[in-house]
């Protein structure tokens, strides 16, 4: 596990995220810690280092 810190496209408080490098691309939903908004994950690794974060708004 490797934590990563991001900025909350809501909020744009910083969060900190633990993300898992055993798979090398994955995309979920995840509610920020902050102001629990939903947001898209997108995440991508090669070779156990990571290539992508992206997180975008998920529009209500």
């Amino acid at each position: 596990m490797e934590e990563h810190l991001f900025q909350c496209p809501y909020c744009w408080e910083t969060v900190s995220m633990l993300l898992d490098s055993s798979q090398s691309e994955q995309e979920y939903i995840e509610d920020c810690e902050v102001c629990c908004n939903p947001i898209q994950v997108l995440i991508k690794f090669e070779s156990q280092l990571l290539v992508c974060f992206e997180v975008k708004s998920i529009e209500q």
